[in-house]
């Protein structure tokens, strides 16, 4: 008699949420592992096919980049995750949660790093309003899924903060950012630079002064060469054409490997980007637009790159063993316990 072998769907989105659920993916070969871009329902789902929210995971350069790596690593892709009854799902964020996944067994993965608590992170805390208006600020906010797996204790006290519940919270590490020293060795050409990590945030309209930002990393550049690292969601002209005008001589990157790039240089300068802990990490003078003691705090658990078999194992327990307690989670999993 032939067993069917159990599945599991993982909801993508930008390429480093898919390269993390790809990683995940790998130490679960005994399961059917199926792929599928970000999605929402009812009015999300239609303007999305009207084809809107190109600046979001749900369409545009976002979604395209996430199938092309789905394609080009020959990975099952069941879009909307409507082709088959899953028995777990991984999500990278619970800003959406899609009606067919609600009544699964639901893994959430931190990312990385989540945008600042502006305005609209509080309108949407109080006034209800739906989540994905304030974007990243509300990740784990949702608190309708059955575990949510994050970078380190500070982060497991950060989301509890924002309303998250503690004891779906399980410290594990995230895949990425978990082995940061990997980065240590780059062939890229340039050395002794300053290089600035740019957002995306006027591509998704939030409030930037591209120019003040600019002028303050001349000067912490303070004449040593510029490198500027555009955000994969950027405008390139327009934003190489600013670089030039308030940065004579700066270097402009549109593409490239950060990491590589961070690796070589002596000062990383970012807004709201998570490769600040790979500068962290390596020992780099840095500046952000957060506080950087609250970043050190923040700073994800470095265990060589396991993360993601100790989120993969989490997600097979709760498959094999469904009575397993959230207690037991934790003291099997959490990095804190175990």
């Amino acid at each position: 008699m032939t067993m069917v072998r159990k599945k599991i769907l993982f909801i993508c989105g930008s390429l480093n949420q898919t390269s993390m659920m790809h990683q995940i993916s790998q130490h679960l070969d005994n399961y059917d592992c199926y792929f599928t871009p970000y999605y929402g329902d009812g009015w999300i789902k239609y303007g999305v096919n009207k084809g809107y929210g190109k600046f979001s995971i749900l369409n545009g350069p976002f979604r395209w980049r996430t199938e092309e790596y789905l394609r080009n690593n020959n990975l099952s892709i069941d879009y909307r995750g409507e082709g088959n009854n899953y028995d777990l799902v991984y999500t990278c964020a619970d800003l959406i949660m899609p009606k067919n996944i609600l009544k699964k067994k639901v893994i959430l993965v931190q990312e990385g790093m989540t945008d600042p608590e502006n305005l609209m992170f509080y309108l949407v805390k109080y006034l209800k309003l739906p989540r994905w208006l304030a974007s990243t600020s509300t990740m784990g906010m949702s608190n309708r899924y059955t575990l949510f797996c994050v970078a380190s204790e500070g982060y497991k006290d950060f989301f509890v903060k924002k309303g998250a519940r503690r004891e779906k919270i399980v410290v594990t590490g995230i895949p990425n950012f978990d082995n940061l020293n990997k980065y240590s060795g780059s062939n890229f050409p340039h050395k002794n630079f300053v290089l600035v990590a740019t957002s995306d945030a006027r591509e998704t309209y939030k409030i930037e002064n591209r120019k003040k930002l600019i002028l303050n990393c001349v000067k912490i550049a303070n004449g040593r060469q510029l490198i500027f690292k555009l955000h994969p969601n950027e405008k390139v002209d327009r934003a190489t054409r600013e670089i030039n005008q308030y940065a004579p001589g700066a270097l402009v990157y549109a593409s490239g490997d950060i990491n590589d790039m961070i690796a070589k240089c002596d000062v990383l300068i970012t807004q709201f980007s998570s490769t600040v802990y790979v500068g962290m990490e390596l020992g780099k003078e840095v500046h952000s637009s957060f506080n950087i003691d609250e970043l050190k705090r923040l700073m994800p658990v470095q265990n060589n790159g396991t993360s993601a078999e100790r989120i993969a194992n989490i997600g097979a327990q709760l498959i094999e063993k469904p009575e397993t307690t959230l207690n037991e989670i934790h003291r099997k999993y959490d990095l804190q316990t175990a």
